[in-house]
């Protein structure tokens, strides 16, 4: 039975790691139209960031869970990587820090990719 709850908690962290990648990808999007001069773009980009951030909190306990159940911690490492930078980010863009806002948001989703990619190329990650 541990063998079947090793592979769900891989298979969590794998859904949760690609809930992640599909809304970081609306945030480039909604500030694109808001830059375009569509001003709801705005409204939907701090929505993208309190989802995306959200999303963000649940992977770290996505990674904890394949750090306790299959016994690997590099999954929660580069989560909290990621979260620490998700979060100032998102308050760089509420101070309207640009300079800090934009290429951090750029390497979050460059790691956010390459987390997805080991998450999903690991035989452990999903396989117990």
């Amino acid at each position: 039975m541990s063998s079947k709850r090793g592979r769900l908690t891989g298979w969590l962290l794998r859904a949760v790691v690609s809930a992640h990648v599909v809304a970081i990808f609306g945030q480039p999007v909604f500030a694109g139209v808001y830059l375009s001069g569509d001003y709801d773009g705005l409204r939907w980009h701090a929505v993208g960031a309190d989802v995306v951030t959200s999303i963000g909190y649940l992977q770290v306990i996505a990674a904890i869970a394949v750090w306790i159940r299959l016994r690997q911690v590099w999954p929660f490492l580069a989560t909290a990587v990621l979260v620490a930078a998700e979060t100032v980010q998102y308050f760089a863009g509420l101070d309207g820090a640009l300079w800090l806002h934009v290429p951090l948001g750029v390497l979050t989703i460059v790691v956010l990719v390459v987390l997805f990619l080991a998450v999903w190329r690991r035989r452990e990650a999903g396989n117990g």
